[in-house]
């Protein structure tokens, strides 16, 4: 378990390499609510690990990135919480990059299906605002 200095600095650590803002990074970990060796399995027959929920279906290309087996990529990114964070915020940038603005990489982080990533943009949103990380996200807001 960590420490609430060292989640801030995975956190923070994150958000700067891949230059996602920490309160997207915050407002994902609390709808995704995963827990550190936590693997929900999906009805597509992947699993979803760890604190981001971070889908096996990435695995494989962590894997060769890290030249690592692919169990030990999968433990790793279910296992250690930062790696996990770290692994988040990279996915978060991709589907940025992907669709071109922040509101289409929150909404795509879960699901490029407008049906499915708009609900979630919008959850994301809501607890970024309950926890008060936001006041007036317009640019979020916006449909992807």
């Amino acid at each position: 378990m960590l420490t609430a200095q060292a989640l801030a600095v995975c956190i923070f650590t994150a958000a700067q390499t891949y230059n996602v803002p920490p309160t997207v990074i915050l407002g994902v970990l609390h709808v995704e609510g995963g827990r550190v060796s936590m693997a929900s399995p999906n009805t597509n027959g992947t699993y979803d690990l760890g604190p981001m929920q971070i889908n096996t279906l990435w695995v494989p290309r962590l894997s060769g990135y890290w030249r690592v087996t692919e169990k030990t990529a999968l433990r790793w990114v279910r296992d250690d919480a930062c790696m996990n964070i770290g692994v988040g915020a990279w996915i978060l940038r991709t589907k940025i990059n992907e669709a071109g603005s922040l509101a289409g990489g929150i909404a795509h982080y879960h699901s490029a299906t407008p049906g499915l990533g708009g609900p979630y943009r919008m959850k994301v949103l809501n607890a970024m605002r309950k926890y008060r990380l936001i006041r007036q996200p317009a640019d979020l807001v916006a449909a992807a």
